[in-house]
């Protein structure tokens, strides 16, 4: 049968990769010579474009991949069964943007955590968003954890998916693009969702009052189609996020708030971490550079690898 290139790959599930075409959704699997050639990555990802051939059961057999042109990808937990040890794993290949959903409370916002996503999107080159779920929950006067990134420069949109605020500025920045929505357990990825197409009636649950952490409410990631010109990638909640070929000495070009002051320290090449004259330090010293993005940066340095 004749082979079909460009289609989108919009779930992944237990061996079965569903396309979706002109004519409806096709569940494919894919040919053994593409398992062979795709080492090292997953095979087909959510987000990819493939070339496929129908069968005559009406399923489809995916032949190959075609380039991405992004992907916002990690480094799996130790080996989870079918999956090669530091292999890369794809959370969307070829987003146009990531939408990082951290909480005010409940969880607590993982600072840490938070900045990992950025240097990630920084390396690939992503846009990147990052929505301030419950900001009900944020008392009259209390210090907004996510004013550190309005000042490096980040977008920062604050929404409530309890009350619905803010949700149609989330929509606006959804259309006419492919979308990574992402972030830990519990921040209320899925409320938002269901605040903005309620016929989704995507599954959410309760944040456990011991760990202060949510359950995994999207077990399975799927690309979203919840109107014409919007497609939005609702993947699992994450509690461990390691990068996926980023070294250590790369780290300084993806805070963008040190940029400014690399090439200016004593020493070259300069970690910025126990150098003297480091230009970095001293503007973490003066104020310029704020004292918790440069201890993530310390701490990825130093263990995240």
């Amino acid at each position: 049968m004749t082979e079909r290139c460009g289609d989108l790959v919009i779930r992944v599930h237990g061996g079965h990769h569903y396309v979706q075409t002109k004519e409806g959704i096709v569940d494919c699997t894919i040919r053994g010579r593409l398992k062979r050639e795709r080492r090292g990555t997953d095979l087909v990802a959510l987000g990819d474009r493939v070339c496929w051939v129908p069968t005559e059961e009406g399923s489809g057999i995916i032949e190959s991949v075609l380039p991405r042109v992004r992907v916002l990808s990690r480094r799996p937990p130790p080996p989870r069964p079918g999956t090669m040890a530091g292999q890369e794993q794809v959370i969307l290949a070829n987003p146009d943007q990531v939408l990082v959903v951290f909480a005010h409370h409940n969880p607590e916002p993982n600072p840490l955590m938070l900045d990992r996503y950025l240097v990630a999107c920084e390396a690939a080159d992503l846009p990147v968003v990052i929505v301030a779920n419950k900001s009900d929950l944020l008392e009259p006067g209390e210090e907004n954890p996510f004013d550190v990134y309005r000042r490096i420069g980040y977008a920062v949109i604050e929404v409530s998916a309890a009350r619905g605020e803010n949700l149609e500025s989330l929509r606006s920045m959804l259309r006419g693009k492919m979308s990574v929505l992402t972030g830990p357990s519990g921040a209320g990825k899925s409320s938002l969702l269901n605040g903005l197409w309620p016929d989704l009636d995507l599954k959410t649950g309760p944040i456990s009052e011991y760990h202060d952490r949510g359950k995994h409410t999207t077990v399975v990631a799927s690309l979203l189609n919840p109107e014409p010109g919007i497609y939005v990638a609702d993947t699992p909640g994450l509690r461990v996020f390691m990068f996926w070929d980023i070294e250590p000495e790369q780290l300084e070009a993806f805070f963008p708030e040190m940029r400014p002051y690399l090439g200016h320290c004593r020493f070259q090449p300069c970690t910025h971490i126990h150098e003297p004259g480091c230009a970095v330090q001293d503007a973490v010293q003066s104020g310029e550079i704020d004292a918790r993005r440069y201890e993530s940066y310390c701490k990825m340095f130093a263990y995240a690898f």
